[in-house]
């Protein structure tokens, strides 16, 4: 590979971010040391030409027109904002509370009628969407923090909360203006009301289903859309993404084994963060796996599941290390995540709960990941590894309380 320089912007690489030391997201060529790294990883590389400098003609060659570009074109045509950070975690997490309680009022609400056999009122849960995703859009951190301390919750309820609130974060990244956004969000909430519909026994069942378990368990798609079918003021795209959100990339998926872009693309996005979600939850039949270990799985089943580039959009999203995340870092100390740097993923802010013996901390200290060393030459701390919840008898809805 030849052409790169100092000073050039690489907005894209030939292969995953995750299988090279880079971040998740383009940078500024700063040395010649990261053009020979550029060169041992990738045969070719992509530069922004309006955020650096450009290369000679020369070295330039012409993409051909293909699926890999087509799924470009389509999540280009999805941006069409770039939503910007506009609060401090310290001051949307108030904001981000209120709006959870309204909101969680709202889906108790909603699922209490359902289960009664009353019909589903949108209008009980706009207030509360609206105010997710405005917090969200201010700084999707807050949410996110109170999405991964309250996992305590009823399975159904909370996961029906969290996609939402992953499916407004992830719906931000990818830049959908608010209307979207908040068309998305709705989708996220209801797409397992159709559960209600199911035996309570069934939900609280302990152990691996039988696969007549699972064949009961999937019929929650139809139960789901025979609810939104008589709900007034549905958009015909919550219905579609509804109906969708269990097919898959390679077509293994169900009611209709749809494969690639015949998934409608919310669908698509909300079949991954249905799956992550679920992997990271503690559920009556299923074990659950770190937020990293999660991501991990995603990425491993790129190509099969789920659309590579997707994939990668979620990753860039919730980083390796997801808000809410328990890390053990370098110097033996172990914390939770609670921001994610939109450049420098794998270098969070954390808040400090155990010391290097694995003991509680009398105070619970915030360290930015991010920072260098005083003298200015590499990193103060790094993370060891990912955790999964439970670790070291850590519970984090017992640390933290509204």
């Amino acid at each position: 590979m030849h052409g790169v320089r100092v000073g050039m912007y690489v907005s894209r690489l030939d292969r995953p971010w995750i299988n090279t030391p880079f971040l998740l997201e383009g940078f500024l060529v700063s040395s010649s040391e990261e053009i020979e790294d550029l060169q041992r990883y990738c045969k070719s590389v992509y530069v922004d030409v309006t955020r650096g400098q450009s290369p000679e003609l020369r070295y330039v060659q012409l993409e051909q027109e293909g699926g890999q570009q087509n799924n470009r074109n389509e999540f280009a045509a999805m941006g069409k904002t770039l939503w910007k950070q506009i609060t401090e975690f310290e001051d949307e997490l108030p904001k981000a509370r209120d709006a959870h309680k309204i909101l969680r009022a709202g889906i108790e609400e909603i699922m209490e009628d359902l289960r009664q056999g009353h019909s589903l009122q949108l209008s009980k849960l706009s207030k509360g969407v609206d105010a997710m995703v405005n917090s969200i859009t201010r700084n999707p951190n807050a949410f996110g923090w109170l999405r991964e301390i309250k996992r305590k919750d009823n399975y159904v309820y909370h996961h029906a909360l969290s996609c939402s609130v992953w499916a407004a974060s992830f719906g931000r990244h990818l830049g959908l203006i608010h209307d979207e956004l908040t068309e998305l969000t709705l989708a996220g909430l209801l797409f397992d009301v159709g559960k209600t519909r199911l035996p309570l026994e069934m939900l609280n069942m302990r152990g691996r289903f039988s696969d007549e378990d699972h064949a009961v368990m999937q019929t929650h798609v139809q139960h789901s859309l025979d609810i939104l079918e008589k709900t007034s003021d549905i958009s015909p795209k919550i219905i579609e993404a509804v109906a969708t959100h269990h097919e898959r990339h390679d077509g293994s998926g169900y009611p209709n084994g749809l494969s690639r872009d015949s998934i409608p693309i919310y669908g698509r996005i909300l079949g991954l963060i249905d799956s992550y979600d679920a992997m990271t939850s503690i559920r009556p039949h299923m074990p659950s796996r770190s937020p990293h270990q999660a991501v991990m799985d995603l990425y491993e089943s790129r190509g099969t599941l789920f659309q590579p580039e997707l994939v990668e959009q979620f990753i860039q999203t919730s980083g390796i290390y997801p808000t809410g995340s328990l890390v053990e870092l370098t110097d033996g100390q172990v914390g939770v995540v609670t921001t994610v740097h939109n450049l420098k993923r794998l270098r969070p802010t954390v808040m400090l709960l155990l010391d290097a013996e694995k003991q509680p901390l009398k105070e619970f200290n915030s360290v930015n990941l991010a920072a260098r060393n005083p003298a200015g030459e590499g990193y103060a701390l790094g993370i060891k590894s990912g955790l999964p919840q439970g670790a070291f008898g850590i519970d984090p809805t017992d640390l933290f309380i509204d």
